[in-house]
């Protein structure tokens, strides 16, 4: 049959006005990672309506994949994961403009990777520590607004680096530190209430030295909706957007949701505390 746009994603009005579904459809969204949750980021936004993207991801489907990512099947390892992700979204909007970085994003491309776009959705791995404090950069330098949502146990949790407020480093505060110690400064600032923290069930499974940790679907399709909700708000600007350093965190185990805000990000006091009981915790 012939693909409509309009008849595609009329089921949208009601919530969005018919002119605000032809802003999204011009709308371009970059983002890097299409693993845990940046693949359900592209399929959550494709289906909204948002119409151009460029997407960066260096690497291939493999079993380990399969509790949590998008794209991950029997018919997908050992393939790229961009690529997979991008057909699975021109079978939603075949007239999407989906420009993929198959080498992720570098210092080399990054320019490229945010030509004309108007909103960064972090996808990456938690562990790409360079790659995202490179990205988060770029962004605050050239008034990119940029959204990230963690999964986190079986929450989402959500910060905003809105053009003009507080940016990633400062929030985070990670400089020229040792990557582990950047990791912990992320994962305490990613959500201060750390909701997440009371269930976990095997905490052997938390290494951060070795780049492991465990991660639940539940959380990646939480986050997935956490940022079309913040994209939708920004690109069309109406609706409250919280920029850092404010954070909301949504727990589905223990059914609560907590705004916190941290004045100083990682400078402030609580978080300076929460950071040397993690460094404490996991013997660093």
């Amino acid at each position: 049959m012939n693909f409509d746009y309009q008849e595609a994603f009329s089921r949208n009005i009601g919530w969005l006005t018919e002119q605000e579904q032809a802003t999204l459809r011009n709308k371009r969204i970059a983002i890097a990672g299409m693993g845990g949750v940046g693949g359900f980021h592209l399929l959550t936004l494709v289906r909204l309506g948002v119409g151009k993207f460029n997407i960066a991801d260096l690497d291939t489907f493999e079993l380990a994949n399969f509790n949590r990512q998008a794209g991950a099947s029997l018919a997908s390892i050992g393939r790229h994961k961009a690529e997979v992700l991008a057909e699975q979204a021109l079978q939603i909007n075949p007239e999407c403009d989906i420009q993929i970085f198959k080498n992720g994003v570098q210092p080399e491309n990054v320019g490229d990777f945010f030509q004309d776009v108007d909103l960064y959705v972090d996808g990456l791995d938690f562990f790409a520590i360079s790659a995202r404090q490179m990205v988060f950069a770029w962004c605050h330098e050239y008034g990119i607004p940029a959204t990230t949502v963690a999964p986190l146990g079986i929450s989402a949790g959500l910060l905003n680096f809105l053009p003009g407020k507080m940016s990633f480093e400062d929030y985070f505060q990670w400089g020229d530190r040792p990557e582990l110690d950047k990791a912990i400064r992320f994962l305490v600032g990613l959500a201060p209430a750390l909701l997440h923290r009371h269930y976990l069930a095997d905490p052997s499974r938390v290494n951060l030295k070795a780049r492991k940790g465990p991660s639940t679907i539940m959380a990646c399709q939480l986050c997935a909706g956490v940022a079309a909700s913040e994209a939708m708000k920004i690109l069309l600007g109406r609706g409250k957007v919280w920029a850092a350093p404010h954070g909301i965190q949504f727990d589905g185990y223990r059914n609560k949701l907590a705004h916190t805000w941290r004045p100083g990000g990682n400078r402030n006091p609580i978080n300076r505390i929460a950071i040397a009981i993690a460094r404490h915790q996991l013997g660093i």
